[in-house]
């Protein structure tokens, strides 16, 4: 079981990383403005919540970036190079997107009981 305080610093890595979901941002947040209160228990859960509808899986995100409207956000070629990377590590085993923000919110899913 990881203490308050790795999780904290499991929390802050997540919040920290480019990709990460302004919502995910706002309830890493929130968690641990709530941290040491009685609101503490209800923000965890949210927390956890918007980390289990926010972290993507692989089939999501190559789906997606092999579609028109991936390609005219990130361009042709980086969608491509996100489809490629994914279809990479999905015949390698791997269920979720490894971008640093969902690498963050599947390690924190891994220790949830910590916090809830």
């Amino acid at each position: 079981m990881e203490t308050r305080e790795v999780m904290i610093e499991k929390v802050k890595n997540m919040m920290a990383a480019p990709s990460c979901y302004a919502g995910l941002k706002t309830a890493g947040q929130s968690w641990m403005d709530a941290v040491g209160t009685a609101d503490e228990k209800a923000a965890a859960k949210k927390l956890i919540d918007e980390i289990e509808a926010d972290v993507l899986k692989v089939e999501d995100v190559l789906a997606f970036m092999q579609t028109d409207v991936a390609k005219a956000k990130f361009g042709a070629e980086t969608a491509e190079k996100f489809a490629k990377h994914m279809a990479e590590i999905k015949a390698a085993g791997a269920t979720y997107c490894d971008c640093p923000a969902c690498t963050a919110g599947v390690d924190i899913l891994n220790h949830k009981d910590s916090i809830l």
